[in-house]
């Protein structure tokens, strides 16, 4: 590790062998915390170069528990690390494509940059993580959506996982969380949070058969937020696209807040599916779960794909969704 750690303090980056089998080291055990922790510095001091995030990717699909489903599952995740605490919005919007019809592998973990991350709202509900093949495909017939807990999947990253805590704050594991879906997702929309990012996650979809939409909004969140344009990229190209053009009236960010603790997110969590969201609130997941809708079938257009997330969260079937997946065997 000492000469890894030089040639990036020497701002050399790294080969894409290179950086997976740092990362396989890394897992391993092979380092002690300390230059784990330099290492894990380095990435929030400079951007990541594609090779890096190439060989990382690699590894971490490499040394993961697979659990590849007959259905053409999707993910709806976001790489979190935006800074922005908003209530749980990807998670909520794959309750409601997985309410809309399309099956859903949502892959998450719990917050680390953020008070409360998906894992620790349904947690705090009571659902009980799985790496189970069984027990996931059950959830996706009863609900058409399982849960798959990273830490579950990536057992080699337990190393790792207490360091990750202490920071407190994003590390490149955050950008690699959306590509290590261990269900290998033929489908995806995913959020990051950043600009430069969201370009070579663009640049790595497009050579691989998904079907997917990326987006990073231009005020740093890494959803859509209403609060100003989005950039897209998808199979079709990218553009940007402005509030209106989803249909809806541009937000505040203030009217994204997300609660003070798990206990109050997870209460807006379930207001927001029991219908008792704000319409701010509201609209912002139907606008995520619409355009993860849109990304699955585009020939549908955009308006249709928004009628049916916004029946889907305001019918109630998504909270029958989520319900669902909560009645464990």
């Amino acid at each position: 590790m000492k000469e890894i750690l030089s040639e990036l303090i020497e701002h050399r980056s790294l080969s894409k062998e290179t950086a997976r089998q740092v990362l396989v080291d890394l897992a391993s055990g092979k380092f002690n915390s300390s230059q784990m922790s330099a290492f894990m510095t380095v990435y929030m001091m400079r951007a990541i170069t594609l090779e890096e995030l190439q060989g990382f990717r690699d590894a971490m699909l490499e040394l993961c528990i697979p659990v590849r489903f007959d259905q053409p599952v999707m993910d709806v995740c976001g790489t979190g690390g935006d800074g922005k605490n908003t209530f749980n919005i990807s998670t909520l919007s794959a309750f409601v494509v997985a309410a809309a019809g399309q099956p859903v592998a949502k892959h998450g973990n719990y917050g680390v940059s953020s008070v409360s991350g998906s894992s620790n709202v349904l947690e705090y509900f009571g659902y009980v993580f799985t790496n189970d093949r069984s027990r996931l495909e059950e959830s996706l017939d009863r609900a058409n959506i399982c849960f798959m807990h990273a830490p579950l999947f990536h057992p080699a990253m337990k190393n790792v996982a207490p360091i990750r805590k202490e920071l407190g704050v994003k590390t490149f594991f955050n950008m690699l969380g959306p590509m290590v879906n261990p269900a290998f997702p033929p489908r995806q929309l995913v959020g990051v949070f950043s600009l430069e990012l969201a370009r070579l996650y663009g640049y790595l979809y497009q050579n691989t058969g998904k079907q997917y939409m990326i987006l990073h909004d231009v005020q740093g969140f890494d959803e859509i937020s209403l609060t100003g344009p989005c950039k897209l990229y998808s199979n079709s190209g990218e553009k940007f696209m402005y509030p209106p053009e989803f249909g809806f009236d541009e937000l505040s960010a203030a009217e994204l807040a997300g609660g003070d603790t798990v206990e109050s997110s997870a209460r807006i969590f379930l207001e927001i599916l029991q219908g008792e969201g704000t319409s701010a609130q509201n609209h912002v997941v139907i606008v995520n779960a619409g355009m993860a809708l849109f990304c699955v079938d585009p020939q549908g257009g955009i308006d249709q794909a928004m009628l049916k997330a916004r029946e889907s969260l305001l019918s109630g079937n998504a909270l029958k969704a989520f319900k669902k997946l909560l009645e464990q065997g």
